[in-house]
């Protein structure tokens, strides 16, 4: 990789991680489109909590974090970072995967025909 592409890749993940951390304290703590139909036509007090409610991350903060805005950020920091690793763990594997791939293919004629 060069030193361009790899400052590039840096400058982004830092954006993305500002965006995440700080950025999201400013997110509207208003109900989004189906909460709040739902609370207009009456069904809202029927909305059970999913499965993984009590998960560490769970409605977009960070469990035993008691300020909103630190939590919010947090949370948003690590989803981050946890993306970012499930993708490139997915990169890495898949470009192994097509390099073994690659060495039983016929190369492709010079000529371009």
């Amino acid at each position: 990789m060069t030193r361009r592409t790899t400052g590039f890749l840096l400058v982004g993940l830092l954006v993305a991680l500002l965006i995440a951390g700080v950025g999201s304290s400013y997110a509207s703590s208003s109900p989004d489109g189906l909460e709040a139909s739902a609370e207009e036509t009456g069904f809202a007090d029927t909305a059970q909590d999913s499965a993984v409610a009590g998960s560490p991350l769970a409605d977009y903060g960070l469990a035993g974090v008691e300020d909103a805005r630190l939590s919010g950020g947090l949370a948003g920091v690590i989803g981050v970072l946890v993306t970012l690793a499930v993708a490139g763990g997915l990169t890495l594997v898949l470009r192994r995967r097509t390099r073994v791939g690659a060495g039983s293919r016929d190369p492709a004629p010079a000529g371009g025909d």
